[in-house]
């Protein structure tokens, strides 16, 4: 959107310059031109940021925010082929990975998979891994008790070899 409302500008720009007169278009012109566009770029992209900020603050308050994130740990030949998360015995995250995350998952990147709302209290969380280990497919199920309080809560599920491990951060 904000890149169609700079190709506007530029065709106004263009077309002022055109119907200006038959006198040419100097190269100093062209370049302070392009600065005008470099600078209303910037502004855009801060703007879109600011926005986005706004966005996450007004949908996720940190008084109901959940998220929760995926890892694996890095001494377990566990590869991920998919997740699917169950909260309070609602689906609300199903992820395929591809081998290029799996690979970024097992050299410790961690993965946030579901951002959402909640109320305080406890919450049940269940979680199904299904993958490879050791050349033949593995499928692993586990629960957890998120007592979500006031404030932000984030909860990291843990794949390793021999299950799946929660942390509260």
């Amino acid at each position: 959107m904000a890149m169609n409302k700079l190709i506007g500008i530029l065709i106004l720009l263009c077309a002022t310059f055109g119907l200006a007169g038959a006198e040419e278009v100097t190269k100093e012109q062209i370049k302070g031109l392009d600065e005008q566009v470099q600078d209303i770029k910037k502004d855009v992209l801060a703007i879109s940021a600011e926005l986005n900020l706004l966005e996450e603050k007004l949908l996720y308050p940190s008084n109901t925010h959940i998220a929760f994130f995926v890892s694996v740990a890095q001494d377990a030949d566990f590869q991920p082929d998919a997740i699917q998360i169950t909260l309070d015995n609602k689906d609300v995250a199903h992820y395929i990975y591809s081998f290029k995350e799996v690979q970024a998952l097992q050299k410790g990147g961690v993965q946030r998979v579901f951002t959402g709302n909640v109320r305080t209290g406890e919450h049940n969380l269940q979680v199904k891994a299904i993958g490879k280990q050791g050349g033949s497919k593995k499928t692993d199920t586990a629960t957890y008790a998120v007592n979500k309080g006031i404030g932000p809560q984030f909860v990291e599920i843990r794949l390793t070899g021999s299950g799946i491990e929660f942390r509260d951060w």
